[in-house]
């Protein structure tokens, strides 16, 4: 079972999300709360495997939330520990850049179906990241744009192979891995592989991780392709 804390300042759309996420048969409801403190008291006692976070809360918002949560030990294990889903009323947000950068697998919006609440739920339990191809590129570029500082690559970047690199490129264009396994001419299994060497070489959680450290070192740059990690 996925457990799911819920953590928005509106009572109502709490209440509509648990009885939604309830009535899937592999997913439970572990608790409910109406700011960012309730959001961190809960999941320290329920310890979720997805927390379903509004970012705009009085009080502690969820992006400073999200940062407590994932800094906790429980929460932070590469192999399992939690995910945080982020809320948003917009698609372009400039709340959504600082939520990822703090560690959140992705965002979904609050007019979303009930469908794709409940696909994203599980989407980003199984540890992928909610970035779909056609925003990956806007929300990065953005964020990018916004912190107009020179890309700072990463030791542990020169530990990758030629082949690893290219993965974390593919990555961060959003694809798949099915994607990247068809544009490789390689085995999904392989694809697999290589993503998850990449995730241990940097200490990456998930996909949404990869995204942004692509982009802030400069291993891909906003409107153009990849770029040598020595500039």
């Amino acid at each position: 079972m996925i457990k799911v804390l819920i953590v928005d300042d509106q009572t109502i759309v709490r209440a509509g999300f648990a009885a939604l996420l309830n009535a899937q048969p592999d997913i439970t409801v572990v608790g409910e709360g109406g700011d960012g403190r309730d959001a961190v008291r809960l999941a320290e006692a329920h310890r979720p495997d997805v927390v379903v976070m509004d970012i705009r809360m009085p009080g502690m918002d969820g992006i400073e939330a999200t940062r407590r949560i994932l800094a906790q030990p429980w929460a932070s294990s590469v192999d399992g520990g939690a995910r945080v889903l982020v809320l948003t009323t917009f698609d372009v947000d400039e709340y959504v850049y600082e939520a990822l950068a703090v560690g959140a697998s992705g965002f979904l919006l609050k007019d979303a179906t009930a469908e794709e609440l409940v696909s994203a739920v599980r989407v980003v339990a199984r540890g992928d990241s909610l970035l779909a191809p056609q925003v990956t590129g806007r929300l990065i570029r953005e964020f990018t744009r916004q912190r107009r500082r020179r890309p700072q690559a990463p030791a542990e970047l020169s530990t990758l192979t030629a082949r690893e690199t290219e993965v974390l490129t593919l990555i961060a264009g959003g694809l798949s891995n099915g994607e990247i396994a068809r544009k490789l001419v390689v085995s999904e299994h392989t694809v697999k592989t290589h993503v998850a060497r990449v995730f241990t070489k940097l200490g990456l959680r998930d996909r949404a991780q990869a995204v942004m450290l692509a982009y802030e070192s400069g291993v891909v740059v906003p409107g153009g392709g990849q770029e040598s990690a020595d500039q």
